[in-house]
């Protein structure tokens, strides 16, 4: 157990670096920060941080895509919760994969049902063409940011803020457009639906990045962004004094809770490296949450699976787990195993 967390920690290590130590000097020979970098500027210091979906497509496509492009984390910014999307542009120029949807939908669905700020931070070369064909089609394809975009805007008033802080091509240019207030920074920031190349091959006319949809193009000509930046620093100090203006809300993220009431390191001892082994999971409940005892549902029946309330990291939830070794029946005339699902044990769960 313990060699299997240094193996995930070494792994996390590996992803944090995105598509390597290359494409991090290229974006800075350009002015601009990685994602990771403009998040610690984004989030308050000496505030916890979660973030979802790290490990997420690391094992596909030969290992071409950490993360997904993207990174997709929830934290504090000027005392109020938000999430973030940053799209990671070391990772073939922030361009869509397949996952890569997966990943901005679910930060979307924790805006909606925290009812919390969501905030782009946009790096995007678009989609990843080769891989198209995964990206759009179904009910959870791309089409459903965007339609996620209205519903937060115009039904839940949920705050959506996007900082266009690099390439916003194609489809890719509705997420910010569909957001409550947009931000782009000067020199290095472009929104359209084409580059230079495409508006010359359908007008006959050339015109430079900045020309078709830079930032001065679209704060002063077309109105659809907000605010224009001199840089990635000023650009996210301009979003945190935005979302300081928002009304302030309990955090989800530091609430005071007590200490577990054994060890989490324990966990390595208590956890067989054979995963077909028993182990006894209230030990293992008691290394995880707040130091109140478990308030177990129904604890002398269908014993072959726990459930009750509790505390972690001083939330109450709900907990349901799958006791492993034998149990007696409730009638005591079988016996019955941990990690099966009896109709008792499903009738208890319900």
């Amino acid at each position: 157990m313990a060699e299997l967390s240094l193996e995930i920690r070494e792994l996390r290590g590996r992803l944090y670096d995105g598509g390597g130590s290359e494409p991090i000097e290229q974006l800075h020979a350009q002015g601009k920060l990685t994602a990771r970098e403009r998040l610690r500027l984004l989030f308050d210091k000496d505030q916890p941080t979660v973030e979802l979906g790290l490990l997420i497509a690391h094992d596909l496509y030969d290992g071409q895509a950490p993360g997904a492009g993207v990174v997709t984390t929830l934290g504090s910014v000027s005392g109020r919760d938000v999430i973030v999307v940053a799209n990671d542009a070391t990772v073939r120029a922030g361009a869509w994969w397949p996952e890569t949807i997966t990943k901005i939908l679910r930060a979307q669905e924790v805006a909606m049902r925290c009812c919390i700020p969501i905030i782009y931070l946009i790096d995007s070369a678009g989609v990843n063409l080769p891989y198209r064909s995964g990206v759009f089609p179904g009910q959870y394809g791309a089409a459903r940011i965007f339609y996620y975009n209205a519903v937060m805007r115009r039904y839940l008033r949920i705050p959506q803020l996007a900082a266009v802080m690099g390439p916003c091509l194609a489809a890719g240019a509705y997420l910010p457009a569909l957001s409550d207030v947009i931000l782009m920074v000067e020199g290095t920031s472009f929104m359209g639906f084409g580059d230079p190349d495409l508006a010359k091959k359908i007008t006959g006319e050339m015109l430079d990045t900045e020309e078709l949809g830079g930032a001065r193009a679209h704060t002063e000509v077309s109105a659809v962004a907000h605010y224009v930046t001199e840089s990635d620093e000023a650009c996210l100090e301009r979003l945190r004094a935005l979302v300081s203006e928002l009304p302030a809300q309990e955090s989800l993220l530091s609430r005071t809770a007590t200490p577990p009431q054994r060890l989490s390191y324990e966990l390595y001892d208590l956890i067989p490296d054979d995963h077909r082994q028993p182990y006894d999971m209230q030990s293992i409940l008691e290394c995880i949450l707040d130091g109140e005892p478990l308030q177990e549902f129904q604890p002398d029946h269908a014993q072959e699976i726990i459930c009750g309330t509790g505390l972690l990291a001083g939330h109450p939830l709900g907990v349901i787990a799958n006791a492993r070794g034998t149990f007696k029946s409730s009638d005591g005339d079988s016996i019955r195993f941990g990690g099966v699902i009896y109709a008792a044990s499903a009738r208890k769960v319900a």
